[in-house]
């Protein structure tokens, strides 16, 4: 009986041994998965001014709870959720003590619908708005990790915590170059939180919405929920130099960089005989600029000789100012006729693409960190001469052409016929 069960004792080990070793990759494949999902931290303000009842006849609070719970529903699983607060906890007079008011809600990771709605539920309005402060908290919450991250941010008021001034907290983190973004909703804005939370969500590349409704705002926040779930290119982080001979050399791609107001960058990107270049490139304002101001991208060769260019103005009315350019390499630079052609053919030629802007700082505002800006590089099988060129720039509109051609002759004679007709008639009468 001894040795029947220790058998059975030492054969339910092995069988735990095993569960456990087979429970162990699985365990690796979902940290994997984990580690790749998209990231969303709802920032909530929950200060004093959102006891006002202007919200379709209730409270802002109560609007946004309402309207988180309908999100939390509509959560995609794949999406990882938290919900970090401001302004909810502190009650006093104390502006120190309310403006390090934020605190982690629900924690950014699978969703438990139950257990979020139960602490939305629990939210009163309390106290300060500490945009900056959260928005620092909330970056760190969403650290580490491939995926995408967003964060969404909902007030009702601008922030009531500055020097920490909440629009340079955003271009802090933007300058970061971890691909996050901060959308913005404003409840029934005025004219100074419409201009502070745009401020905010330019300088991440995020949106800004203004929310006067609850089905608006929860329809907006389920859109930039999903929309976080949605595969996204991130930008990659790259420093271009002062000159070209130290630039770095880049590949197909999107590329994020800063740029100080009147500096140059320089990038190198190798292109191939037969290939073709396509590049472009947006700086944004994403503070006060003087109006009046340009952006130039030029390709030259590694001897300074220009290539190509492409240039665009703005005068003060648009944020973002954007241009681009194309340089189809031929099959063959070589002059020789002996087999160093097929040498020069392989051969890649470095063209060195420099980007210029010519923003100025309004006064007394910051220059630094340097302007964002976003690089597109291309590198593709140049066009064919039979198939992508069109004959005398009108391709198979020949077909059209001919045909209007014909069919105009033959109006024109047929007119032309009739009006005789009718002289003649005219004449007899």
């Amino acid at each position: 009986m001894i040795r029947k069960q220790r058998s059975a004792m030492g054969l339910g080990a092995l069988l735990a041994v095993l569960a456990a070793g087979l429970a162990f990759p699985a365990g690796a494949a979902a940290d994997e998965t984990t580690a790749d999902a998209p990231k969303v931290n709802l920032v909530i303000d929950v200060s004093g001014s959102m006891r006002e009842r202007d919200i379709d006849g209730q409270s802002r609070m109560a609007a946004a709870k309402q309207a988180f719970n309908e999100v939390l529903d509509a959560t995609p699983e794949e999406v990882r959720l938290g919900i970090r607060t401001l302004g909810a906890d502190y009650p006093g007079d104390d502006r120190r003590t309310g403006c390090k008011d934020t605190a982690q809600l629900y924690p950014v990771g699978p969703l438990d619908r139950t257990e979020a709605k139960t602490a939305v539920a629990t939210l009163t309005p309390t106290g300060w708005t500490p945009i900056g402060p959260a928005l620092l908290k909330a970056a760190d919450d969403l650290d580490g990790g491939t995926g995408s991250k967003r964060i969404v941010l909902i007030s009702d008021g601008e922030d009531t915590c500055a020097p920490l001034d909440p629009c340079e907290v955003a271009r802090e983190i933007a300058a970061k170059g971890i691909g996050l973004t901060i959308d913005t909703l404003g409840l029934v804005p005025n004219t100074k939180m419409r201009r502070q939370l745009s401020c905010i969500a330019e300088a991440t590349g995020g949106t800004y919405t203004s929310v006067e409704h609850t089905d608006e705002l929860t329809e907006k926040v389920n859109q930039l929920v999903e929309r976080a779930a949605d595969p996204v290119v991130t930008p990659v982080a790259v420093e271009g130099a002062e000159r070209c001979a130290d630039a770095p050399v880049l590949k197909s791609g999107l590329y994020t960089d800063r740029e100080e107001f009147g500096q140059e960058r320089w990038y190198r990107v190798d292109v191939a005989p037969g290939q073709e270049l396509r590049a472009s490139v947006s700086v944004a304002a994403d503070r006060a600029v003087n109006p009046d101001y340009g952006v130039l991208l030029r390709a030259v060769t590694v001897h300074g000789r220009e290539i190509v260019r492409g240039e665009a103005a703005g005068n003060g009315r648009t944020d973002v100012i954007s241009t681009g350019l194309r340089y189809p390499k031929p099959e063959s630079d070589a002059d020789g006729g002996d087999g160093d052609d097929e040498e020069a053919e392989a051969e890649a030629e470095t063209v060195c693409l420099r980007v210029t802007n010519s923003f100025s700082a309004a006064s007394g505002v910051k220059t630094s960190p340097g302007l964002p800006l976003e690089l597109t590089v291309d590198v593709v099988d140049g066009p064919s001469q039979a198939a992508d060129v069109a004959s005398f720039g009108l391709g198979r509109g020949w077909w059209l052409l001919g045909v209007l051609v014909v069919a105009g002759f033959l109006a024109g004679m047929v007119w032309g016929w009739l009006s005789r007709w009718r002289v003649a008639v005219w004449r007899t009468n």
